[in-house]
């Protein structure tokens, strides 16, 4: 059984977090730097970006955790500059954040994990951000989750923070966490930038696998835009305080813990996409294979021309079959069907046009649902969530540098 709780990423026992204004962001008092310290060492597991172009934090981040064997003390992130296509000098700028909260918090620079998130190409302002990293050492403190989720923001319009308790047989451990992500969403890995803590003992190894299998069907299973970050990074630290021990038999409950989390955390970032309006969850059915329903649906929710359909309420059926009929999987269009908040539009090859009124009215909801049968005599489905596009993505991108 598990419960909502308040705290965000510092609900678990044994985690604290600083945050403040470094001079990082170009807006006064605005929150660019965090750290979220466990008390002690605490098992860690990482997932980053397939993008090939990865960024210096990513790059030192996978090394640290290759480095301890899944070993870490604490995170610090920055928002308003990515450190990304920066070449060595932003290299030593990501390992000079690790060694410096290293300093602040006592321990090894290899027990930090580093992120960062922002613009591509520019370089860090060490000469704030080091300052910056002891202040909010200094300030680390339990309650203060709130303002690391705010720190980590660039686009977003609203942080994103989540936490549950969960009871087992063995005792009650909490799992809570904070996300950052409004544009250059689609992971393939995890979200833009997340943060996940327990205070379940957990293994590495184990903390490692059941954080994949969490971010297959949440953060994974996300797209604002199509498009994959240089920064993508989804930590999990365990501290162990709660004194549950999680082996095995209890995987199923941390699992069903991080699940929620995730994805409470992953629904925010797509509800705050750039220029978002609408939150839109494909469910594909009747797929050969789970992986051919996860194509189809994020197909389906990357086209622009469903994307731009649902914005201005058209309940446009073709651009849907279409977007499934090249997704690259087996589709039967004479056996399909596509149903919008369960309304038939096309069923077996044919419209049902007499519908599109009531459709085009239930478009104008902020939550849509659509569902579609591949006709595949398949039994696997998936959903993938996603949102509409509207002018406003255009301003915020094309404005976004200058």
């Amino acid at each position: 059984m598990r419960t909502v709780v308040t705290g965000g990423v510092t609900a678990p026992a044994g985690f604290r977090s600083g945050a403040v204004h470094a001079g990082v962001k170009k807006v006064a008092g605005a929150l660019d730097l965090a750290i979220i310290a466990a008390d002690g060492l605490a098992s860690a597991a990482g997932l980053f970006t397939t993008n090939l172009a990865q960024a210096a934090p990513v790059l030192v981040s996978k090394q640290h955790l290759e480095q301890t064997g899944g070993i870490a003390r604490a995170i610090v992130v920055n928002s308003g500059c990515a450190n990304a296509c920066t070449g060595a000098d932003g290299m030593a700028n990501a390992a000079r954040m690790a060694s410096e909260t290293a300093a602040a918090v006592g321990c090894l620079p290899e027990e930090v994990l580093v992120a960062s998130t922002g613009v591509i190409g520019v370089g860090l302002p060490m000469a704030k951000l080091v300052p910056g990293i002891r202040a909010a050492a200094a300030a680390l403190a339990r309650g203060h989750g709130g303002d690391a989720a705010r720190a980590i923001m660039t686009t977003d319009p609203f942080p994103k923070e989540h936490a549950v308790s969960v009871q087992t047989a063995d005792g009650t451990f909490i799992i809570g966490g904070i996300a950052k992500g409004s544009g250059m969403i689609e992971p393939h890995m995890a979200t833009m930038l997340g943060f996940l803590t327990t205070d379940a003992r957990v293994p590495p190894a184990l903390l490692h696998r059941a954080l994949q299998a969490a971010a297959l069907d949440t953060f994974n299973a996300i797209t604002v835009d199509g498009e994959c970050s240089t920064n993508d990074s989804l930590f999990a630290l365990a501290s162990g305080a709660s004194g549950v021990t999680i082996d095995e038999s209890g995987y199923a409950a941390l699992l069903d813990g991080l699940l929620a989390v995730s994805r409470e955390l992953a629904l925010g970032i797509v509800r705050g996409g750039e220029g978002a309006t609408k939150l839109i969850a494909i469910t594909v059915r009747d797929a050969r294979t789970i992986v051919d329903a996860r194509q189809v649906a994020r197909t389906i929710a990357n086209s622009p021309l469903v994307k731009t359909a649902v914005h201005g309420a058209d309940p446009n059926w073709g651009r849907i079959v279409a977007a499934a009929g090249r997704a690259g999987v087996h589709f039967d269009v004479a056996r399909a069907t596509v149903r919008v908040g369960g309304i038939l539009l096309f069923e077996n090859g044919l419209p049902h046009d007499e519908a599109a009124p009531e459709a085009a009215e239930y478009l104008t909801r902020d939550t849509i649902e659509i569902e579609v049968r591949l006709g595949s005599g398949g039994g696997h489905e998936a959903t993938i969530w996603g949102c509409d596009l509207s002018a406003e993505y255009v301003r915020i991108n094309g404005e976004y540098r200058t």
